[in-house]
């Protein structure tokens, strides 16, 4: 458990700079894109790495996913289920069965950005 949260710990730093040097913010809003020059495609795009990121760190070692090169046996192949964001955030916040709850190690971002990674990216 101490592994997890060590690398939660480092995946949200990585997060941080990712967003600091994409220009982004912590709560990227749509209006956002005027004042920083970015577009919304660009904000989704930091997202998505952020999704990515959380997924390869903390999801990877049990879930298969192709989008993340993840071959896990232990928990569904998420290429075959296709789950929503909705429930796949209801998951990683609460756990169940053999899978561990991450609402108390993830922040509310990290798991927003992983839920739509995995709800847009399993079955490529």
């Amino acid at each position: 458990m101490a592994m997890i949260r060590t690398v939660s710990l480092v995946c949200g730093a990585t997060a941080a700079v990712v967003l600091t040097a994409c220009g982004g913010s912590s709560s990227p809003s749509p209006s956002s894109g005027a004042s920083t020059g970015q577009t919304p495609a660009t904000t989704q795009s930091a997202v998505a790495s952020e999704g990515k990121a959380v997924f390869v760190a903390n999801c990877a070692q049990c879930h298969t996913l192709a989008a993340a090169a993840a071959n896990g046996k232990i928990g569904p192949n998420l290429d075959q289920l296709q789950p929503d964001a909705a429930g796949v955030k209801t998951k990683v916040t609460n756990g169940g069965s053999r899978m561990p709850a991450f609402g108390d190690v993830l922040t509310a971002a990290q798991i927003d950005a992983v839920s739509a990674y995995v709800a847009e990216s399993a079955g490529e």
